[in-house]
């Protein structure tokens, strides 16, 4: 009676088959787009989330912090480049007599050098403030990829487990194997750390004689 079941089930499956490839299953297009659909829909959520996250910090951040990153994104562009091109050029023909009638009122340019390196103080402290910044919010985002990277490792860990289950309970040779009971144990990340660790103090430094 089994046999005749299982042969039934079969034959029914090839014939669902056979009609999906000869375009009976018309169907199937609509559900591809309506998964399409759902997973534009999913995009569209976590952008939003994530500019509506960044709106946020930013208003969250003190006013010294945004003078500064406007300051250092405006110093990094080439409206800025522009802007000097303009000066210096201005200030060097002014005092080499380029232009009538202007005084002369830097002529060995040490007032030029002098307001350069000024210049060049504070647009330093305005890049590393916004550098500071910007690491904050990448240390921000690498913790939130590995919560979510341990999230799915754990994840798949209990599916292989499941699925390891499924195929000993059908008799299946694989579920037996070494391997697959090896990749069903949870990875503890502190102990992947202490393994790096000390796989890079094994490490032979450059220039040093190899071990004896």
């Amino acid at each position: 009676m089994r046999a005749v079941l299982r042969t039934a089930r079969l034959h029914g499956a090839s014939r669902w088959c056979l009609a999906s490839r000869s375009g009976g299953a018309d169907d199937i297009p609509g559900q591809v787009e309506g998964r399409g659909a759902g997973l534009a829909r999913v995009l569209e959520r976590n952008i939003a989330s994530i500019l509506a996250r960044r709106r946020v910090d930013e208003r969250r951040a003190a006013l010294q912090d945004r003078l500064a990153e406007r300051i250092g994104r405006f110093a990094g562009s080439m409206t800025f480049v522009y802007l000097h091109l303009v000066i210096v050029a201005l200030w060097i023909a002014a005092n080499v007599g380029l232009l009538p009638g202007a005084p002369r009122f830097d002529a060995d340019f040490v007032k030029l050098a002098t307001a350069a390196s000024v210049e060049a103080i504070f647009l330093s402290t305005f890049v590393l403030v916004m550098q500071n910044r910007m690491a904050a919010v990448a240390d921000r985002r690498a913790d939130l990829d590995l919560q979510i990277s341990l999230l799915g490792e754990h994840e798949v860990t209990r599916l292989i487990r499941l699925v390891a289950a499924i195929a000993e309970r059908m008799g299946i040779e694989e579920s037996r194997s070494a391997e697959l009971e090896e990749l069903g144990r949870d990875v503890r990340p502190e102990a992947v750390l202490d393994r790096i660790e000390r796989a890079e103090g094994d490490e032979p430094r450059e220039g040093a004689p190899p071990p004896t």
